[in-house]
């Protein structure tokens, strides 16, 4: 039986999470943000209404970041349904809608939920 997948933004919290969801979950870590406007470009396509352009942010960077992307796209496709559970806040939800992105293709049926967790 294919589990359901959690993302988390911190390893400590996958941890913890983990501790208290059955087996038929894997919580992993997105250790952050995936994407970021690009360094070397203005990151913004003016003439369609200023819409932000985001890409994977670099290794050197960010270490690991694309090792940690393909581990997460891997459990993507295997899993179920996909719960983002970054935290309650903008950066929280930045990071849930890349991943969204970069998890589930635009056709994909997969469902995808996003929650949160409180203390």
């Amino acid at each position: 039986m294919a589990k359901k997948l959690v993302i988390v933004e911190s390893p400590a919290k996958a941890k913890t999470i983990n501790k208290y969801l059955g087996r038929e979950f894997t919580v992993m870590a997105s250790v952050g943000h995936i994407k970021d406007l690009p360094e070397k470009e203005l990151g913004v396509e003016i003439e369609n209404d200023f819409r932000p352009t985001y890409v994977i942010i670099p290794d050197e960077i960010k270490k690991n970041n694309r090792k940690i992307l393909a581990e997460l796209k891997r459990a993507a496709r295997e899993a179920e349904a996909i719960y983002l559970a970054a935290d309650p806040d903008r950066e929280g939800e930045a990071i849930c809608q890349h991943l969204k992105e970069e998890l589930v293709g635009p056709r994909e049926k997969k469902p995808v939920y996003r929650v949160l967790f409180h203390e």
